[in-house]
């Protein structure tokens, strides 16, 4: 007979015979009940649901192309709560204060006037927070008028130094430095108690104006509000008395310093690079690594821009590949300037080859390697063929190279190539070095040409010198006179363009004009070194 195996823990069936078949009509029915009990069991321990037939979401199956980068999210975002705003739904502060912040992360300021429109002016000036992060993102934006239009109809501006940091910020970014010290003073007076964040921002706004004096102010109210050992405060106090011109209270401040970071390294660094102290640039270098702090990218490129040594620049090398740090591309740029700096054209080439990303700073450096060599020429169709955009100071090498190596027609095709190909508009190093091409070249009449009549705008003092300097090489008299007058016009006060007309003179015989020249010098108080 067929035997059904019972499920545990579930019925409990009565015992039956399994040895004999069963005959009688109650065995029967038993048999029966229990066939159908077993079957209710399966199909409860299996249920079978009812689900309605699914369709497919509307919003999955958009036609509207899904947002690639997050700046597209975020405008998808904007979208969305522009059209929410339309139809009359009322968003509360925190949504607004979230978009703000994401705009801030993702620099995205050019969204701030679109999300400016949809903020409530009520809601704006109640809020402290909101009003705060809108302000942030006008003044890191560039956008200080609207900041300050935010700011001046704050309610609550003085419950926090938030809104009072980002506005300083804004104006020392734009340069603005007596703005922005004017509203630190006006903090001050108004008893806004400074945090850790406002001190740096003066402080930047001090070295902008090159004022000792107002740093050694914020320098006292530093120690007043407690920050007198909070490295983040101290090493902008480095920087600001550096920048300043006062290196020995730089390094005073810096030995204070407890828990030195590479902030705290590079300011002293850069400091004494910038004063000309090289010997204590290096010792700082190497205390930096003594105490086994690594230098980064700014460090080593420093280190390695200001110091002319030939046995430095192989010595920071083998340093940097031991570490791994070789091919960061600020790096690897002053290593090819360092070895250019020194003939060494074979390990700048190098460098250059090894380097997996190269930006315009690279190019330009390998170029400039190569300004007395004719191979300098051929990097600008290397940069074409690898799609690297040359710039302003790309087309100012090349010139340049072009003249020194007597190259006239390259010279003119890069000229021509710059303008209609590239769309780089001449500046006057380009017809600087155009006009030592010309004239380099004994083309003085060529050269003249650029000057009287291609330039859009007026020639200033290194573009007539270029010219002036050619008429002395080629003995141009008539030209020569002509440049040296726009010269006495626009720097009366240099010897040198004075010395330059008398040597013209004197190889032409002229001898009454070497005197008259002279005499012209002494009126004006300046001393003439030639005989």
């Amino acid at each position: 007979m067929d035997i059904a195996f019972k499920p545990r823990h579930l019925w409990v069936l009565p015992s039956c015979n399994l040895h004999y078949p069963i005959q009688n009509n109650e065995a029967s029915k038993s048999q029966k009940l229990q066939r159908r009990k077993q079957k209710h069991i399966q199909e409860n321990r299996k249920p079978k649901l009812s689900f309605p037939r699914s369709s497919p979401t509307p919003l999955l199956i958009s036609n509207k192309p899904r947002p690639q980068t997050k700046l597209q999210a975020l405008d998808a975002v904007v979208d969305e709560l522009q059209a929410s705003v339309e139809n009359g739904i009322k968003l509360d502060a925190e949504i607004f204060s979230s978009l703000l912040e994401t705009c801030f992360q993702l620099q995205a300021f050019s969204h701030v006037f679109r999300i400016r429109r949809l903020i409530p002016d009520n809601l704006l000036r109640r809020n402290a927070g909101l009003s705060s992060k809108l302000l942030r993102l006008y003044a890191t934006g560039g956008y200080i008028e609207e900041a300050h239009q935010v700011f001046d109809q704050m309610d609550k501006r003085h419950v926090s130094a938030f809104p009072w940091n980002s506005l300083i910020s804004g104006y020392a970014e734009l340069r603005l430095y007596e703005d922005a010290l004017a509203l630190y003073f006006q903090m001050e007076e108004e008893g806004i108690v400074p945090d850790r964040f406002t001190f740096p921002r003066v402080l930047k706004a001090c070295s902008g104006i090159g004022s000792i004096r107002v740093g050694e102010e914020v320098h006292r109210h530093v120690v007043r509000c407690g920050f007198w050992d909070d490295a983040f405060v101290l090493n902008a106090l480095v920087d600001m008395y550096a920048k300043c011109g006062d290196i020995v209270k730089a390094r005073r401040v810096f030995d204070k310093i407890q828990f030195r970071d590479l902030v705290s390294w590079n300011s002293m660094l850069t400091g004494y690079t910038r004063h000309g102290l090289l010997a204590e640039a290096l010792d700082i270098f190497r205390q930096m690594i003594q105490e086994r702090c690594e230098p980064d990218s700014v460090a080593i490129s420093t280190i390695l821009t200001s110091i002319s040594s030939p046995n430095l620049g192989p010595q920071v090398h083998g340093w940097v590949l031991r570490r791994g740090t070789e091919w960061d591309s600020s790096v690897g740029n002053a290593l090819i300037v360092a070895y250019s700096n020194h003939g060494r054209l074979d390990q700048a080439r190098w460098v250059f080859d090894q380097m997996p990303e190269r930006d315009i700073v690279s190019w330009n450096s390998i170029i400039s390697a190569h300004r007395k060599d004719p191979k300098a020429i051929n990097y600008l169709s290397e940069m074409e063929s690898v799609g690297a955009l040359p710039d302003s100071i790309t087309f100012v090498l090349l010139l340049s190279a072009c003249a020194h190596l007597g190259l006239v027609k390259d010279g003119e095709r890069l000229f021509s190539t710059m303008r209609e190909v590239h769309g780089v508009s001449p500046i006057t190093e380009h017809y600087a070095c155009m006009v030592n091409l010309y004239g380099r070249a004994g083309l003085i009449d060529e050269a003249y040409e650029i000057v009287a009549n291609e330039m859009y705008f007026e020639a200033g003092p290194s573009v007539w010198g270029a010219l002036l300097y050619a008429c002395y090489i080629h003995g141009n008299v008539d030209i020569g006179e002509i440049a040296a007058q726009s010269l006495f016009e626009l720097e009366p006060d240099n010897e040198h363009n004075f010395e330059l007309l008398m040597k013209i003179y004197d190889n032409a015989g002229r001898l009454g004009d070497v005197e008259r020249v002279r005499i012209m010098m002494a009126e004006r108080g300046l001393e003439s070194s030639t005989v």
